[in-house]
């Protein structure tokens, strides 16, 4: 049938389909019927032959529950999750089990805005809604409600007490109410289990009694931390079956049009556990008579573009995650093994499509040109950061040394040249050391390392900021929208807070002149010979905003650069993705660059990566502070050097020197006198003496309590406060017992408290 096809009782062809998509999967012929006015045996008789007819034609289609539908339409009612924003800031969505042609899902203005006790939804999130097909074949969605993790659903253990009924104990550290299984829960899990459990009835008076919707697994076995942080911070993880499938059926990217670099020996310098390379680098004597002494240098930095089409369900997914999330036993890729570990890594002697970038630098490491190019490559060799280090240094550095005069050595050359311009450009120097937990192949922890940072380090690293730079300029010269890493000066209120604290120290800090980050590298070089140096970079550090993504350009502070874009690991960083596709567009690279729809959601974009970074380094954090917890849980009552590095008005936090694990040691356990937070002194200050603990003082404490679940380390002071003046104009405590909250081992009662 085809064309205005007419059955009995006058019924065409396009009245009947019409009718069906009203119902959106939900009429059955009763509803059909009254949805079209037919009455009487005659009309509905038409009615069935109708649906006989276009159901056996294809046209409809029509399911268990004898409702019809069209091919590929979705159902009134639909489990969706929502994976962007339009360019008005509506939530997009698709069904949770999508095929290639998922027809476009918008949420209606102000659905899942969140209201008084009612979270708002955001990307990643599932949710059962309400569709209405619209003219142009999208759907328009009315939330029904919220599924997966909410506020209203916690990660907890189960645990049985020695008397009473079972209790789930929240992981998260701020949750300290204990919740209480509700009839016939606590058989679904075993004791000490981590479970996923939402609150199934508010109670006036007692505990809240909760239901249990997924069991994750063992809290004592080894990974738990992991998964914890992972749970706890809403962490995507896994792929979806139509990732995967595109991940599976990607084919090998061809070659096209694309300069062949092959014959240069690029090279992959990472860390000797990396499993995906993203970046490799190249140098030489620049031949050009114009520059003597000058460098050129190739970054080759992996074409995950070639792979991850706008729109696809790779693309989709990528942005969902925005970033992998690296934890001490695991990483959590934003992208499926097949593309992150094989076809878009850059493996030693396999060939590999790239993005690159040739850079020219005079002997004085002034960059004088550059140039993009979509290329293809072979990795000459695959380093560890170690191994070049070692060649370089004369030392057995194994592969390495076969390629220390004719690769290694220009790179050293080219980067010394660029540290020389680095040092004048003065970027923020600050001392952070990294630590590292190693973890064995059991899940234990074996120990806590401090990354050791070698030159090798540090030119890979200045040649990706050069990279970062170039792409930035490139992106604005063609006047393509991009996506800036933006790091803003400090605020007015951190530097009033900053100038405040430095003359505790003996140090200073003009605040009418510029903030510039000279006068902090400064700061810390006056600082370094002195007991307070690492009290000095905490401050700063903390002086400091925090680096975000945005589509307006506002510099980035701490490299001191006025345009930077993040290009260098496509693989690891949704960010670098969408710089990649702007490049390819604004240089004419190919048809698979930024898209009109990508182009116009840059600004939402940025914002949901932003978010996403945030979550990650959050789960990273609480991973390795639940790792060490596990390491020192069979060490209470060792003693340890540390160093306050945060003081708050219920205790000070101490970083032991040993593993960094931070703990806190309650303000009730300083000893016999009441002490109270002085901000501008960064310190806990003794009413009647005057003594204080303050930030950067190196002290002795005592493990009291380690809690693997929770990441948290409770810890005894055993140093004494340091001398002072007590402060003027307060008074000292009434006689009767200090107010930390014990003497001589008996609580302090909270009523004779000032």
């Amino acid at each position: 049938m085809a064309g205005k096809t007419e059955f009995d009782a006058g019924l065409t062809r396009e009245a009947v389909i019409d009718a069906v998509r009203e119902g959106g999967g939900e009429f059955g012929k009763r509803e059909l019927a009254r949805a079209m006015s037919l009455k009487g045996s005659d009309a509905k008789r038409a009615l069935n032959d109708a649906l006989a007819a276009l159901t056996e034609d294809g046209t409809l289609t029509r399911s268990n529950s004898k409702t019809y539908s069209l091919p590929g339409a979705l159902p009134a009612v639909c489990v969706v999750q929502l994976i962007g924003r339009d360019n008005d800031g509506e939530l997009l969505a698709e069904p949770v089990r999508p095929d290639r042609n998922a027809p476009m899902i918008r949420l209606a203005p102000g659905e899942g805005a969140g209201g008084k006790g009612t979270p708002a939804i955001g990307i990643g999130d599932k949710a059962l809604v309400r569709l209405a097909l619209q003219e142009d074949g999208s759907y328009q969605a009315r939330l029904i409600k919220k599924l997966g993790q909410s506020a209203h659903k916690l990660l907890c253990m189960l645990r049985k007490p020695q008397s009473g009924p079972f209790r789930l104990l929240p992981v998260d550290r701020r949750s300290r109410h204990e919740l209480v299984p509700a009839k016939g829960e606590a058989e679904k899990a075993h004791d000490g289990d981590l479970v996923l459990c939402e609150i199934a009835k508010e109670r006036r008076h007692g505990l809240k009694t909760a239901r249990i919707v997924e069991v994750v697994g063992d809290a004592s076995a080894p990974g738990a931390g992991s998964l914890i942080a992972l749970y706890s911070h809403g962490v995507p993880q896994g792929f979806s079956e139509t990732e995967q499938r595109e991940a599976d059926e990607a084919p090998t990217a061809r070659q096209g049009k694309r300069e062949d670099l092959r014959a240069l020996p690029l090279i992959t310098i990472d860390p000797d556990d990396a499993k995906d390379h993203d970046d490799a680098v190249w140098a030489a004597p620049d031949d050009d008579p114009k520059n003597p002494g000058g460098w050129q240098v190739i970054v080759a930095i992996a074409d995950v573009a070639a792979y991850v089409t706008p729109g696809s369900a790779l693309d989709r997914g990528a942005f969902k995650r925005g970033n992998s999330v690296y934890l001490p036993d695991r990483v959590v890729p934003m992208l499926p093994e097949r593309l992150s570990n094989d076809l878009c890594s850059l493996r030693e002697k396999e060939d590999r499509p790239c993005l690159a970038v040739r850079m020219v630098f005079d002997k004085s490491g002034n960059k004088r040109s550059h140039t993009f190019m979509r290329g293809w490559m072979r990795s000459a060799a695959k380093l560890s950061y170690t191994q070049a280090q070692d060649a370089i240094d004369g030392r057995d550095g194994g592969p390495a040394n076969a390629l220390l005069d004719d690769v290694l050595k220009p790179l050293w050359g080219a980067y010394f040249a660029a540290r020389e311009a680095r040092g004048r450009r003065e970027p923020l120097e600050i001392d952070a050391p990294e630590r590292r937990v190693r973890v064995g192949e059991d899940g234990q922890v074996i120990g806590v390392e401090t990354r050791q940072r070698f030159d090798a380090h540090k030119l890979v690293e200045e040649f990706m900021i050069q990279a970062n730079v170039c792409a930035a300029e490139t992106l604005e010269q063609k006047r393509t929208p991009l996506i800036y890493r933006v790091h803003e000066p400090p605020s007015r209120e951190k530097i009033d807070a900053l100038s405040d604290f430095l003359p505790t120290v003996g140090m200073k800090w003009a605040k009418g002149n510029k903030v510039e980050t000279g006068r902090f590298n400064q700061l810390l070089k006056q600082a370094k010979s002195s007991e307070h140096y690492e009290t000095i970079n905490v401050v700063v550090l903390r002086s400091q905003s925090q680096a975000v993504y945005d589509t307006e350009n506002e510099g980035h502070f701490g490299l001191n650069l006025q345009r930077y874009a993040h290009f260098t690991s496509p693989i690891r960083r949704y960010a670098d993705l969408t710089v990649h596709r702007a490049l390819i567009r604004a240089l004419g690279l190919g048809d698979d660059g930024q898209s009109d729809e990508e182009r116009s959601r840059l600004t939402v974009i940025a914002e949901e990566i932003t978010h996403a970074e945030r979550r990650a380094m959050a789960a990273e954090r609480d991973a390795v502070d639940r790792f060490i917890a596990a390491y020192l849980a069979d060490k209470i009552g060792a003693e340890f050097a540390g160093r306050i590095t945060g003081v708050t008005r219920f205790g000070c936090f101490v970083k032991l020197d040993e593993t960094g694990a931070d703990g806190l040691v309650p303000i009730s356990r300083l000893g016999e006198e009441r002490f109270e937070h002085d901000e501008k002194l960064h310190a806990l200050v003794g009413l009647q003496t005057g003594s204080r603990y303050r930030l950067g003082m190196p002290v002795m404490v005592r493990i009291d309590e380690a809690q693997p679940v929770t990441g948290g380390l409770l810890l005894d002071m055993l140093t004494e406060a340091e001398k002072g003046e007590r402060p003027s104009g307060r008074r000292r405590p009434k006689s009767g017992g200090p107010p930390n909250g014990r003497r001589s081992g008996k609580p302090w009662k909270k009523g004779r408290r000032r």
